[in-house]
C-alpha cells in the first residue's frame, strides 16, 4: 500500500500548517495555559474579556473567535459535500488536517464539532461548539458546549444545551447536562444543579428540557424527545470509529511535534563542551521517539483508508503510546528545564494523557484486537498452535 501523499494532500497539509501558525501561535497557546481556563462562551463584558468564564486566552481574543475563524477556513466542513457548503474531501484528508491541529495543541472539542457538521446547525461554520459522549463519564468541554452528540446507542441523538448553558464548573468530572443557566456546580459524581429553562429548539425540531440534576449518561433513559434525532441520522458506530481515528491523528501530530522539539533542544543544549545530541544515549532516545511516531503515522494513514474497526484500534493504540511516551522522553531530554512549567512539553504530555482515555482506551483497544485475533484463527490449528497463538501478548509499548 502506497502512503505517499498526493500533491493536493501536501498542499492541504502545508496550507493547514500555515493557517494554524497564524491563528494559534505558540504565544496564544502559552497565554491559554497560563490563564488556566477551558474555552468558554463570551462573558457579559464581551468576547475574551476577563469576565468571560473560560473565554479569556490571555491575548484578548476568545476561543469562540478562533472557532469561527476555523469554520470560515473550512476546518469543520471539510468532509461535507460541496452542495452543502463543504469541501467534499474524505477521511484521509481530515486525518492530515487533524494531525496539524495536534501539532499546535489546538483547543476545544474539535473532533465532536467536526463530526457534527451537517447534523447540528452552525457546527460546520464554527458558530457553535459541539461536544460528544459515547459512555458514562467526563465530557470534553461540557461547560462551553452548545450541543452534545449522544453516541451511546445505535442512533445518533443530539442534546441542545444552549450557548454554554447547563454545564457544571466542577473539575472536568461532572457529566451533567441540561438547559440550565450555566451557573450550576459540579459535584464530581456526574451530576450538577441548575435551573431548567424550558424547551429549546434544535433547528426546527423541539428538544425537551432535561432536568439538570440528571447525569448525562442517563439521558438515554429519559422520555422520547429528550434527545433530538437528526432527520437523516448517521450510524453511531461509524461516528465512534471516526472519532477514535481523528483523536489518533491529534495524538500523531503531538508525537511528531515533540520529536521536533527534542531534536532542536539536543542540538542547541551543550554539556561538557559539546551538544548533548552527540551523546549516544541521547541519540538512541531520539531515534526511538522518531520510530514510534513513524509507526503511528503509517497505522493512522492506513486506518483512514480502510476505516475498519481493527485498523482504527491499532492506530489509536499506537498513536496514544507514541504521544505519551514521546512527550515523556521529550521532558526527560530537556533535563531540569523540562520539569518547569515554562517548557512547552507539559501541555503535550497532559493533552496526550487526556486523549489516550477518549473514545477508545489502550485496554479497550487491546481487548478488541485480542478478540479479533481469536475469531480469525484458522479452524485447522492444532491445540498447541492455538494455545501459542492465544498467548501472544498485545502491548501498547
Amino acid at each position: 500500500m502506497d502512503f505517499q501523499l498526493s500533491d493536493d494532500q501536501r498542499a492541504l497539509r502545508t496550507g493547514t500548517r500555515q493557517l494554524l501558525a497564524a491563528l494559534f501561535p505558540r504565544e496564544r497557546l502559552r497565554a491559554m495555559v497560563d490563564a488556566g481556563g477551558p474555552p468558554g462562551p463570551p462573558g457579559p463584558a464581551g468576547p475574551g474579556s476577563p469576565g468571560s468564564p473560560g473565554g479569556a486566552t490571555g491575548d484578548g481574543a476568545s476561543v469562540r473567535e478562533l472557532w469561527r475563524e476555523l469554520g470560515d477556513a473550512g476546518f469543520f466542513s471539510l468532509r461535507l459535500p460541496e452542495e452543502r457548503g463543504g469541501t467534499g474531501l474524505g477521511l484521509p484528508e481530515a486525518v492530515l488536517v487533524f494531525e496539524e491541529a495536534g501539532r499546535v495543541l489546538l483547543p476545544g472539542p474539535l473532533v465532536a464539532t467536526h463530526l457534527a457538521a451537517g447534523l447540528v446547525e452552525g457546527a460546520a461554520e464554527g458558530r457553535v461548539l459541539v461536544t460528544a459522549l459515547d459512555r458514562p463519564g467526563p465530557v470534553e468541554h461540557l461547560a462551553s458546549a452548545d450541543a452534545v452528540l449522544l453516541l451511546d446507542r445505535a442512533t445518533v441523538r443530539i442534546l441542545r444545551a444552549g450557548a454554554g448553558a447547563g454545564a457544571g464548573t466542577g473539575a472536568g468530572a461532572g457529566a451533567g447536562a441540561g438547559t440550565g443557566t450555566g451557573t450550576g456546580t459540579g459535584t464530581g459524581t456526574g451530576t450538577e444543579t441548575g435551573t431548567a429553562t424550558g424547551p429549546r429548539m434544535l433547528g426546527a425540531r423541539p428538544v425537551q428540557a432535561v432536568d439538570p440534576t440528571t447525569p448525562l449518561h442517563l439521558v438515554g433513559q429519559l422520555p422520547d424527545g429528550a434527545g433530538a434525532i437528526p432527520a437523516d441520522p448517521p450510524d453511531a458506530a461509524r461516528l465512534r470509529r471516526e472519532a477514535a481515528l481523528l483523536t489518533a491523528a491529534l495524538q500523531l501530530g503531538s508525537a511528531l511535534r515533540t520529536v521536533e522539539m527534542t531534536v532542536a533542544h539536543v542540538k542547541a543544549r551543550s554539556q561538557f563542551g559539546r551538544p548533548i545530541g552527540t551523546f549516544q544515549a541521547v541519540q538512541h532516545l531520539c531515534a526511538q521517539m522518531f520510530v514510534r511516531a513513524e509507526i503511528a503515522r503509517c497505522s493512522v494513514y492506513a486506518a483512514s483508508l480502510t476505516v475498519t474497526f481493527g485498523d482504527i484500534s491499532r492506530a489509536k493504540l499506537l498513536a496514544d503510546a507514541a504521544a505519551v511516551r514521546n512527550a515523556r522522553d521529550c521532558l526527560q531530554l530537556h533535563g531540569g528545564f523540562g520539569f518547569t512549567w515554562d517548557a512547552d512539553v507539559h501541555p503535550h504530555l497532559k493533552r496526550a494523557w487526556v486523549r489516550a482515555a477518549q473514545w477508545q482506551s489502550a485496554a479497550e483497544a487491546e481487548e478488541a484486537l485480542a478478540e479479533e485475533l481469536l475469531t480469525e484463527f484458522p479452524a485447522g490449528l492444532s491445540t498447541g498452535q492455538g494455545e501459542a497463538a492465544a498467548n501472544v501478548e498485545i502491548s501498547s509499548e
